[in-house]
């Protein structure tokens, strides 16, 4: 079994800690309004919920399978590339995944936008309208945005993203390219599959399930955009890296 690397257990830690205070603190709902990731729109946005929601969880089975596999992909990446880089992979990888994520999530919100610009109602009243609630907006919207747009558009606004699965998706990616024949399993399909073939299939099946706007799987309230963004970015950084692996420009 492999030994639990230092910074991964600090990082368990953190979060562990935070969870804590999920459930202990203002009923969960003032630590989610500080430390969650809002859409930037919102006025319960922060700047530092961009590295917080990273930190943060909607659920003990939640923080249980991050955990996890924070332990099985974190502690071989950290052995082999230390401390430093393993932390610049992952912190990269999580604001890669935010950036994925909330750029999707701009593209959908301002489509719903430029219709109702379109169409006549002021930009700065709409936003207005948006703020005056949750999930409140002007009845006369429904003329303009089908069903399915306008559900997107205002739940988009009050949208919150939590969970460190952008940070572990960049370091699976650099799991996987340091060992590409590891034979990994899912916990319900408990059939050996190659790293090299494995981790590019759960970020395909993330991808799709993010255009489709639904999971393959059925599970609801996934952030797959913010999986893929973590994956290409821990994915760019070890292939820079082991490109310049001989020369000045490497990073370590």
């Amino acid at each position: 079994m492999m030994r639990i690397s230092e910074t991964v257990k600090h990082l368990i830690i953190i979060n562990v800690i935070m969870f804590v205070g999920t459930l202990t603190i203002g009923g969960g709902v003032l630590f989610y309004d500080w430390f969650a990731m809002h859409f930037p729109k919102n006025e319960s946005f922060q700047y530092w919920q961009i590295i917080t929601h990273m930190f943060m969880h909607g659920g003990g089975m939640h923080l249980f399978f991050n955990m996890f596999a924070l332990w099985m992909f974190g502690s071989p990446v950290e052995h082999v590339l230390g401390s430093k880089r393993f932390l610049f992979i992952y912190f990269s990888a999580g604001l890669g995944a935010v950036a994925l994520q909330v750029g999707y999530y701009y593209f959908k919100f301002y489509s719903g936008m430029s219709l109702l610009d379109s169409a006549g109602f002021n930009h700065m009243e709409t936003l207005e309208t948006l703020k005056s609630g949750f999930n409140i907006y002007d009845k006369r919207w429904e003329s303009i945005l089908s069903q399915e747009q306008l559900g997107s558009f205002v739940s988009i606004f009050n949208s919150t993203m939590v969970g460190a699965s952008g940070c572990l998706m960049g370091i699976m990616a650099a799991f996987g390219m340091m060992n590409p024949n590891a034979e990994l399993m899912l916990i319900f399909l408990p059939i050996p599959i190659k790293a090299k073939y494995f981790i590019p299939g759960i970020i395909l099946i993330d991808l799709i399930s993010g255009i489709r706007g639904q999971s393959i799987f059925g599970y609801g309230n996934v952030a797959h955009f913010a999986h893929v963004g973590g994956a290409l970015t821990g994915f760019i950084i070890m292939w820079y890296w082991k490109k310049n692996q001989f020369n000045k420009n490497r990073w370590y």
